[in-house]
């Protein structure tokens, strides 16, 4: 079975980021540049494919994009149905979210001096075209979720590994830690 080329948005977006990491920037160029070329891509909601924007009704998705031949990153889509979450939850590797439809709620934790997880300020609202960064540099730990009951969200993130096999944790507000691997949603890893 063959596969329609990607969209040029989507090709350049890949090529722009592939670019400024062989240049081999520091965290927050990346963060910055990055970022901005993030914003390009979920300006526009017309080149994620279908298959990958598809929402399950128990549980959030996260669909492999992209990843770098020399493991810099991947890109994947959050497909949120209506009301689901992420629990607490860290990265380990700096990371953008970008969201493309819908819109999602996000709330930052940090641990307090008795071990305890606490949100850190209110949460925001990201709506599309918005962009935010994360890394154990800046901040690390949050917690996510659909904004809307009624309807699917969809977030394109980039994280400075392939996240998918990378070991995080899962935080409960009592300080309890969770070890997972993500994974992927789709079996096939598209280029």
């Amino acid at each position: 079975m063959t596969h329609p080329p990607p969209p040029a948005r989507w090709r350049h977006f890949v090529d722009a980021l592939t670019q400024l990491l062989d240049g081999q920037p520091q965290e927050p160029d990346i963060l910055d540049q990055g970022g901005e070329l993030l914003a390009q891509l979920v300006a526009h909601d017309d080149w994620l494919p279908q298959a990958c924007a598809q929402a399950h009704p128990e549980r959030y998705q996260q669909y492999l994009l992209h990843a770098d031949a020399h493991g810099r990153f991947s890109v994947v889509s959050f497909v949120w149905g209506p009301g689901q979450a992420t629990p607490i939850h860290d990265h380990t590797v700096w990371g953008l979210i970008g969201v493309l439809r819908g819109a999602e709620i996000a709330q930052a934790y940090e641990r307090d001096s008795d071990g305890l997880w606490r949100p850190q300020g209110a949460e925001h609202r990201l709506e599309p075209g918005v962009v935010e960064a994360v890394s154990p540099r800046i901040g690390d730990v949050h917690r996510v979720r659909n904004a809307f009951a009624d309807r699917t969200s969809i977030s394109i993130h980039v994280y400075g590994a392939d996240i998918g096999t990378v070991e995080r944790s899962v935080y409960l507000e009592d300080g309890t830690r969770k070890r997972f691997v993500s994974g992927y949603s789709n079996a096939a890893q598209p280029a």
